[in-house]
């Protein structure tokens, strides 16, 4: 078991991707903040870019220049989350940044891309307590993640690569190859 005494433990606990409490009443407000920041960023016109614009930049840990998001977008913190220049995630885009999750520049992401640092452990006695943990996603510069992906939680897919839509990413990527699949394989090289 944890000690479940402090709210800046908990969270210190999930960003070293260690055994925590996201109960934790400081965790809940955090990700209350999140969903409040995604309503307005999902709500705002079509033509007011610059609400979107705020919205990411108070929401996500880092916004590099040219990212576009197309609503509706959903991340479990936003904080944690660091997307490079020239991002671009097509629409329905579901981020659980409970773990660091980073997107390099040039990143072009389809519809219904899911990036899911959250896991959860095997041993039913602790899932039963309420207890989960995450592991760091990397998406490396110049990728392409297909529509319909999942990444799974402490994978990193390598520059320049293409992940097939559909796929299920549970495995480091190299850079430079197309992968494919459930599970995620590679199928070719690209240099």
């Amino acid at each position: 078991m944890i000690d479940r005494s402090t709210a800046a433990r908990q969270r210190d606990r999930m960003l070293q991707g260690l055994l925590y409490d996201a109960m934790d009443p400081d965790l809940v407000e955090e990700r209350r903040r999140a969903r409040r920041l995604l309503e307005r960023f999902n709500h705002a016109p079509a033509d007011d870019e610059a609400t979107r614009e705020e919205a990411l930049a108070a929401l996500l840990g880092h916004v590099g220049a040219r990212v576009r998001i197309e609503p509706p977008f959903r991340c479990d913190y936003g904080t944690h989350l660091s997307l490079g220049d020239d991002v671009y995630f097509n629409f329905n885009a579901v981020i659980l940044d409970c773990a660091p999750v980073r997107v390099g520049d040039r990143v072009l992401c389809g519809p219904n891309v899911q990036l899911l640092a959250a896991t959860h452990p095997l041993d039913s006695t602790e899932r039963a307590a309420g207890l989960e943990y995450a592991l760091p996603i990397t998406i490396d510069d110049d990728a392409w993640i297909g529509g319909g992906v999942i990444v799974g939680p402490g994978v990193t897919v390598g520059a320049r690569s293409v992940i097939g839509a559909g796929s299920v990413v549970v495995r480091d990527v190299p850079a430079d190859v197309v992968a494919v699949g459930n599970p995620c394989r590679i199928v070719r090289e690209l240099r």
